[in-house]
């Protein structure tokens, strides 16, 4: 089978000419002539990019979410091949319904109608991995049921590999190759496809998503009935509303349009700046609009996370670009690693200085936040700046909120909607309030390390003693008394810090 789906591949790659992608090596230059004769038939009168996606059309649908996922890594791609990748569209033909009916009879293990008081056969969406059926359970509940794609899996299973050796024939082949690290996109790419394929995850995704928005007026999140869902399906509430993409309707609807992209923009940096978790497949395919106003969000496959040092990076990058500090900004990507540490400091700023100082003498409404993002993201490839995954995912999900924005209002102003949520979050991560909570927040296991530090400092000593490390005794017991000041420092911080809270 797999010898088959290769040669399918070639095929098609031949035919759209993307020969051209590996044909440039010097290795290969004894090749093209015959590739020449043999492709004499064809006639390519179409830009790369364009035929690069009409192959991954062709060869069907885990190719095409590939293409999706390779359209949001503009870090490594040329932009014309990366703006020809985002017109993908997930377009699958639904799988019968006699096989989603049986799909959940051996999942439940009884006859679906024993399941659910009514199950509509006809799917309501379809995409490569899963489908979903409307229903109404025993109770009267109305839900929307995700069924996993019968023998997904193995095909999956069969592509991804294909790719691996794709990508390795790309390292070795295309000049910019390793540089352009394929194995590690597609050992990413496999990674969401994995999670995909588990629909409990899915559900975990959605309850905790709903979570943090709870009772919240701008977002509605479905609940999930977690009675009904295995790792093949995944039940949860029924959500009734408008695609945000028909504004017209919106409009009929005497929806506040202008008010609706600025809730948009609120939403998606309260995710990322109070949360740290965001949703991070938002096309407009996956949200709607109720008859309230809310948001409502669906389809939870892939989420972003963000850590303390993502954001911390973040904190100390947006308060350099906002004081015009390019230095810095150079500076941060240093220290943290992802340029490299011979990396010249002041070339860098250079680069960054002429991607931001020119949109500084813009209005801030003809600014657009993602494309400077991008923009950046393709200078720090210059400097082989090592781009974080979770970045790239913000970066993404960031270009689709700001396009929706855009679409619903023209003269979106993203940079002061956003600016009270970034400054408010500055201002929790780097002032007063942000090293107070921390401190509460570490006071717990302070509390549970204080009574045993003087065994571990009395273990430590041992060690230097038995190692025979003596030597090294009293530069030990310099450095620990110098740790003890400190540590009685911080005591005294976080002393000050909850009696500083307690009279606020």
């Amino acid at each position: 089978m797999r010898f088959f789906r290769l040669l399918k591949i070639l095929s098609i790659a031949f035919r759209f000419g993307l020969d051209e992608f590996f044909l440039g090596h010097e290795r290969l230059r004894l090749v093209r002539p015959v590739v020449r004769m043999a492709t004499f038939w064809r006639k390519l009168d179409r830009a790369r990019g364009e035929r690069l996606r009409l192959a991954l059309e062709a060869l069907g649908p885990i190719f095409v979410k590939f293409g999706q996922m390779l359209s949001t890594r503009r870090d490594l791609l040329p932009p014309d091949i990366a703006d020809e990748l985002a017109k993908l569209q997930d377009q699958v033909p639904p799988f019968p319904s006699s096989l989603a009916l049986s799909t959940l009879e051996q999942i439940y293990g009884k006859p679906v109608n024993e399941v659910f008081l009514i199950f509509d056969a006809e799917p309501v969406a379809s995409a490569s991995v899963a489908q979903v059926h409307l229903a109404v359970l025993h109770d009267g509940t109305e839900v929307a049921v995700k069924v996993l794609r019968p023998g997904i899996a193995p095909v999956i299973a069969h592509d991804i590999a294909l790719m691996e050796s794709g990508a390795l024939l790309v390292e070795a082949l295309w000049p910019d190759g390793k540089r352009l690290k394929p194995r590690e996109v597609v050992t990413e790419f496999a990674r969401h496809l994995d999670d995909e394929l588990d629909l409990m995850r899915e559900a975990s995704n959605c309850s905790q998503l709903r979570r943090n928005f709870m009772d919240s007026p701008l977002l509605l999140v479905p609940e999930v009935y977690w009675d009904y869902c295995y790792s093949g399906v995944m039940v949860m509430q029924r959500v009734k509303g408008t695609p945000i993409s028909h504004v017209d309707v919106l409009r009929e609807q005497g929806i506040d349009i202008p008010r609706l992209a600025r809730v948009g923009v609120e939403i998606f940096f309260t995710q990322v700046f109070r949360d740290g978790y965001f949703h991070a497949d938002m096309h407009p395919g996956n949200i709607f609009v109720g008859h309230d106003g809310r948001y409502i969000a669906v389809d939870f496959g892939i989420m972003g996370t963000l850590t303390d040092g993502d954001k911390n990076y973040l904190a100390q990058n947006f308060l350099a670009f906002f004081r015009r500090d390019y230095k810095r900004v150079a500076e941060a990507h240093v220290e943290a690693g992802w340029a490299p540490k011979d990396t010249r400091v002041n070339d860098f700023e250079t680069a960054i200085r002429a991607v931001c100082e020119p949109i500084f003498d813009k209005p801030l409404k003809e600014i657009s936040f993602g494309r400077v993002l991008l923009r950046l993201f393709q200078t720090s490839r210059q400097f082989n700046v090592e781009i974080q995954p979770q970045l790239v995912m913000l970066q993404k999900t960031l270009l689709n909120i700001e396009g929706m924005g855009r679409d619903l209002d023209p003269d979106l102003d993203l940079w002061t909607t956003a600016k009270p949520y970034l400054e408010n979050w500055m201002a929790e991560q780097l002032g007063w309030r942000g090293f107070s909570r921390r401190l509460q927040k570490e006071a717990s296991s302070w509390a549970v390390i204080m009574p045993q530090f003087p065994r571990l400092m009395h273990h430590a000593l041992m060690e230097v003693r038995t190692s025979g490390l003596e030597e090294k005794m009293d530069q030990f017991i310099v450095e620990k008394r110098r740790q003890n000041i400190l540590f009685s420092i911080l005591i005294v911080l976080l002393t000050v810090a909850m009696l500083w809270q307690l009279w606020v």
